[in-house]
């Protein structure tokens, strides 16, 4: 009895803490300006994420509805929004199943929901901390590249030229090309859409600024006939009903794997801006793997309502607070404002001009350029610039759901490259009545008689293996009663290839009569010295544990030196340790 009164009270805590999210009396009046505000803004954000992945907008709008609905209701961050990213839709643009219209629907849904599982996957799995093995090089290169290609394309939107060249870059200058053939209609829709959300910018109207002006464009368009230009209803359907539930297509599932774990990724990333910079309200910042288990059960919201994959979205999150949200509940009164226009505005909706929405996916691809960020990360390093540029590259060039990837995997190879050739060894030099070493080059050889103390410098992982053993003095072919005294504090793990080098360097040692003693070794190092054989390789009085007083490994092996050179029948020179 008593445990089951203890289960139920602490479920009733775990659902009054939850509960807390959504605030209370307090903060109702702000929580429901805020929601309408984000709500309002997100029906053509939503569309023209639908337009900038290339699919019908309607499905952009479910996916902002679902994933909103979605991260309210799961993300560990109170204020995160979720919803399709730029970088999300120009990726999604790219996936080919989702620009056939035979399969266009089944192939979003699929993808989401996919994106989904590894999303919830790696959040159940508390794996938050992946996020920082992605380079800053790669998502300034990506994020810059994604804006881009935001911008080029919706050439086509804007102009109403329609390009029939391979890629972006090609239909752009295609576009150049035959100006002469620009649409006067369209150009002046989608002028008329950036003028005036610049303007309304600086009013009152500020947080509607992009509706305002898709509403008064659209309007024009409409009243006046010599602005006769595409509209949503000409491009495809607009219900007036709420998503029905849709199943995932499995015949696809192959296909989209890799473009589910791209989306996957650039989701998370981007979602992590926002665990990391934006508290809750007590104060603490939310656990990243908690958003990642949020923006899993928002994809599988948007999976399941015919929406496109999701994830947290910066400009709509900030969006949000700088109307006041101060708890999650701004996110669920958002997404009822989103479905009351979706079942009250259809008409509207399927009015909205094409030019317009271009317009406004221009107007955010311009402003997610990072021009100063990109420099910074250039003048860092050649290893720093040269992944920022081939992420860039990559991603103006071949769909990116293989830049991204591709991006993560050559910074992860440069950065082996460059750790492997930063291990560097010194020579400990004991200077008699100092207590301190200095620190010295050490020697290319080992003579008879010689006791040289040597301390690696970088990671011992498997590429540095042959680097330090490049820098290991080599013994003269008879090097009687030398010793070489290498510490190893710090080095927590050596690994196969490591320890291969130090047992062939401890018989290259013997083999001339010389000796190798370890010192500063630490639990892990111990175990698997004992467990691969390396232990009766290098004779086990030649190891010596770390202790927890620095250097005092290091004396101990000297002095095991001196007692050895003592009991020996014919004792050699007292030794000068480190020369």
């Amino acid at each position: 009895m008593t445990e089951r009164l203890s289960a139920r009270t602490r479920a009733r805590t775990a659902t009054r803490r939850y509960l807390r999210r959504f605030g209370g009396r307090a903060t109702v009046r702000r929580d429901l300006k805020a929601g309408v505000v984000l709500g309002t803004e997100s029906v053509p954000d939503g569309l023209a994420a639908g337009l900038l992945a290339g699919v019908n907008p309607v499905h952009g709008l479910y996916a902002y509805l679902a994933g909103t609905l979605g991260g309210a209701l799961a993300t560990g961050s109170v204020f995160m929004t979720v919803q399709t990213t730029g970088a999300m839709g120009v990726l999604i643009s790219d996936v080919p199943q989702t620009q056939d219209a035979a399969t266009s629907a089944q192939a979003l849904s699929t993808l989401a929901l996919l994106s989904g599982m590894v999303m919830l996957g790696l959040g159940l799995a508390r794996l938050g901390s992946l996020v920082r093995f992605i380079p800053t090089a790669v998502l300034v290169g990506f994020v810059n590249a994604v804006a881009i290609n935001i911008v080029l394309g919706q050439l086509g939107n804007v102009t109403g030229f329609d390009s029939e060249a391979g890629n972006r870059i090609l239909r752009a200058v295609d576009t150049v090309l035959h100006v002469a053939e620009l649409s006067g209609p369209a150009v002046t829709v989608a002028a008329i859409t950036v003028l005036l959300t610049l303007g309304l910018e600086r009013t009152r109207l500020g947080p509607l600024a992009m509706l305002v002006a898709v509403a008064a464009a659209s309007a024009a368009a409409w009243w006046i006939p010599a602005l006769d230009v595409a509209s949503i209803s000409d491009a495809a359907a607009v219900p007036d009903s709420l998503p029905d539930l849709a199943l995932p297509a499995l015949d696809l599932v192959p296909a989209l794997l890799v473009p589910a774990l791209s989306l996957a990724l650039v989701g998370l990333v981007q979602g992590a801006a926002i665990s990391g910079s934006m508290p809750n309200p007590d104060g603490a910042y939310p656990d990243a793997s908690a958003d990642f288990r949020g923006q899993g059960v928002a994809n599988l919201f948007a999976g399941v309502a015919q929406g496109m994959p999701v994830g947290g979205s910066m400009s709509a999150t900030a969006l949000v607070r700088d109307a006041g949200a101060a708890t999650a509940l701004a996110n669920l009164v958002a997404a009822v404002v989103m479905a009351a226009t979706i079942l009250l505005a259809a008409p509207v909706i399927a009015a909205t001009a094409m030019p317009a929405l271009g317009a406004l996916l221009v107007i955010v691809g311009v402003r997610t350029l990072r021009p100063a960020t990109m420099l910074m990360v250039w003048r860092t390093g050649i290893t720093q610039a040269t992944v920022l540029t081939l992420t860039f590259v990559l991603t103006l060039l071949i769909p990116l759901q293989y830049a991204v990837l591709t991006g993560v995997a050559f910074a992860v190879l440069l950065h082996v490259t460059s750790q492997s050739n930063r291990i560097a060894v010194v020579r400990w030099v004991f200077d008699e009545g100092q207590v301190l070493p200095r620190e010295v080059p050490p020697p290319a050889r080992l003579d008879a008689g010689e006791v040289v103390v040597l301390v690696p410098y970088g990671s011992l992982f498997f590429a540095a293996a042959a680097r330090l053993e490049e820098q290991l003095p080599a013994p003269a072919a008879v090097a009687d009663d030398a010793f070489v005294v290498l510490r190893l504090r710090g080095s927590d793990d050596l690994g196969a290839t490591s320890l291969g080098v130090l047992t062939r360097y401890a018989e290259r040692c013997r083999a001339a009569g010389a000796t190798l003693l370890l010192v500063g070794v630490g639990e892990r190092v111990l175990e698997q010295l004992r467990v691969t054989g390396g232990m009766r390789a290098l004779d086990e009085e030649n190891v010596f544990a770390a202790t927890d007083r620095l250097g005092a490994s290091v004396g101990t092996a000297l002095a095991a030196i001196e007692e050895r050179r003592r009991s020996r029948p014919d004792p050699d020179p007292d030794i000068t340790p480190g020369g």
